[in-house]
């Protein structure tokens, strides 16, 4: 009997994770153990989908697991929770390395500079349908919750902005409305991010996220998940924008852990 996308998504949603798929997320992902219920029990459904939807694939040798993709799909699947999603229509496969590979880049620099050559990179956002990631960094990036790091979160932050039409920092937002003021202030943002790092001033936000808006939003998404305290001290006006388009509030959830005592979770 043919199943609509429609009705097989609706299935998926409502069938939670295998106790032994549960135990991976739940070990792997940090992040997971501090999200409310209702929360959990949405991610749960959205990993259905993704894994379902989405094709992985090994590269030099690497044997895909369901440690591998449950570990990938829980963090992409993060950045969708409470939002209206399509779960990432463009995106077909993820490709991934072992460890860190080598591939041609063309970096577009501020200033309106172009640059080319061999990079050994952790994670790529291919136009065509395909996104590549590095496994180890993968894993550090899930288990380190406080360095501002991770591959995952950044890539597919690639693959929100993409959605657009063209990757320029500005994702489809929920609201038509809310473009002004993301404009505005995450274009401040990246231009004093960029006026830093030119005059070696020290920033929070890791310099990466200087080299073009695109790339800011992704570093921004990284440090609104990993370190959402020091993100809404020091740059209240992006956490508030990027916490009105994710419709999630990180801070929140890591200072009721820490009064929980559940510091261990973000050490």
């Amino acid at each position: 009997m043919f199943e609509t996308k429609k009705k097989r998504r609706e299935r998926l949603t409502r069938t939670p994770l295998s106790s032994k798929w549960l135990a991976i997320v739940e070990r792997n992902i940090p992040y997971y153990r501090v999200l409310p219920p209702r929360d959990r029990l949405e991610l749960q459904g959205l990993i259905q989908i993704f894994l379902a939807e989405k094709h992985f694939e090994g590269c030099e040798g690497l044997r895909i697991t369901d440690e591998i993709r449950l570990t990938i799909a829980a963090q992409a699947c993060i950045l969708l929770l409470r939002r209206k999603t399509d779960v990432y229509p463009a995106l077909v496969s993820i490709l991934v390395y072992p460890h860190t590979y080598v591939a041609s880049m063309r970096r577009h620099e501020p200033g309106g500079i172009v640059s080319e050559g061999m990079q050994t990179l952790v994670g790529q956002t291919w136009d065509k349908g395909s996104l590549v990631l590095s496994w180890d960094n993968v894993v550090r990036g899930a288990w380190d919750m406080h360095d501002g790091h991770n591959v995952v979160f950044h890539e597919f932050a690639h693959q929100l902005d993409n959605e657009a039409g063209v990757a320029d920092g500005a994702p489809l937002l929920p609201d038509p409305s809310m473009y002004v003021a993301w404009a505005r202030i995450l274009g401040k943002e990246y231009a004093a991010l960029v006026d830093s790092i030119e005059h070696n001033r020290p920033t929070l936000i890791d310099s990466y996220g200087a080299t073009n808006p695109a790339e800011f939003f992704a570093v921004a998404t990284e440090f609104f998940f990993e370190r959402p305290v020091q993100l809404k001290e020091h740059h209240p006006q992006l956490y508030a924008e990027l916490r009105s388009f994710y419709i999630q509030d990180p801070a929140s959830l890591v200072i009721s852990a820490q009064e929980d005592g559940a510091t261990s979770v973000f050490e």
